[in-house]
């Protein structure tokens, strides 16, 4: 009796961190979503990708860190022991994932943009398998699949899309940063609280990329003109506003959260909803109506992440053993 209360008790506690997990994922995927559209007006006004990422980044960063700093409760010990993990998620999980994916905009449509980006969760498979021998399972590649066609319709590519060579390395270059960013965030055996990730990984980022621009290597351009959104004429400093604090500190401390439940690959084919997110955004605020087939492309993506985490749920009973 007393082992079924047991197993009754830890599937209960199983199916709310994975409800809990799945909440927080949704949420910085739609928070993240929303970055495309506003982002999109201030680049047309004259603001430069690097002057964007960096005053989103540094709002966040102000946003967080009181949070990290409570958090911590002084427990500085932690921060050097973590500082490779708080660099690299700083410097490649924050500010070259917005930075390149706002750069390879420039060059190319946002579309196939994202969808070189969002091969990210084919890479974090291709890591675990690499690194830590987790091959994936026939129903994960199944739900790869389906997630991988739905984004394929969500962004509309099948009636064509220029691309160009420095976008799609630009794109690349955001693909390694959001799959950095979904296996850092995974990794606890450093013992650092998800706010205290988040609010280091921002402070690190935005550091990174002032310096960046202290030495020129980091174009950093600004306009004061006013920016339209669905025929709302805003001053310049609302959308940033809405980008640091909606966008980047909402969406860093719960996709931390999410991933810390739901495990580096589950977390990362949930944030494909961005995709969607990105969709629903740009019809409310630039006006693009989604088409059909997108709408289709989002009920495959969402088949796609239930394959995959039937697909966790096999890996972890493979890796228990026969035991279990």
């Amino acid at each position: 009796m007393t082992i079924l209360t047991h197993d009754e008790t830890a599937r209960i506690a199983s199916g709310r961190r994975l409800a809990s997990g799945l909440g927080f994922a949704l949420l910085s995927a739609t928070s993240f979503g929303m970055s495309g559209a506003l982002a999109r007006e201030l680049l047309d006004a004259g603001w430069s990708a690097g002057a964007i990422v960096l005053v989103r980044v540094g709002i966040a960063a102000l946003v967080v860190l009181p949070f990290g700093l409570v958090s911590l409760r002084g427990r500085w010990g932690l921060v050097r022991r973590n500082a490779r993990v708080l660099l690299l998620f700083g410097v490649l999980g924050v500010a070259a994932a917005q930075f390149c994916y706002f750069s390879a905009v420039r060059h190319m449509q946002v579309g196939p943009a994202l969808l070189i980006e969002y091969t990210a969760p084919a890479a974090v498979v291709v890591w675990f398998w690499l690194r830590h021998g987790q091959r994936p399972g026939p129903i994960t590649l199944v739900g790869a699949g389906l997630a991988a066609l739905g984004l394929v319709l969500v962004l509309d590519l099948l009636s064509g899309a220029a691309l160009s060579v420095p976008g799609v390395l630009w794109a690349l270059g955001a693909m390694v940063g959001a799959a950095t960013y979904f296996v850092v965030s995974g990794d606890a055996e450093g013992g650092l609280p998800p706010m205290v990730l988040a609010s280091g990984g921002l402070v690190t980022g935005a550091l990174a990329l002032a310096a960046l621009g202290l030495v020129g290597l980091l174009p950093m351009h600004r306009s004061t003109a006013s920016v339209e959104y669905a025929g709302i004429t805003v001053s310049w400093w609302v959308p940033l506003l809405v980008l640091g604090v909606v966008t980047a500190a909402v969406p860093y401390t719960s996709g931390v959260a999410a991933v810390r439940r739901l495990g580096s690959r589950l977390a990362s084919f949930v944030a494909l909803t961005e995709v969607l997110a990105g969709v629903v955004f740009a019809w409310l605020l630039l006006g693009e109506l989604p088409r059909a087939v997108q709408l289709v492309g989002g009920l495959l993506i969402v088949a796609g992440v239930v394959f995959v985490k039937l697909g966790e749920r096999d890996t972890a009973l493979a890796s228990a053993g026969p035991g279990v």
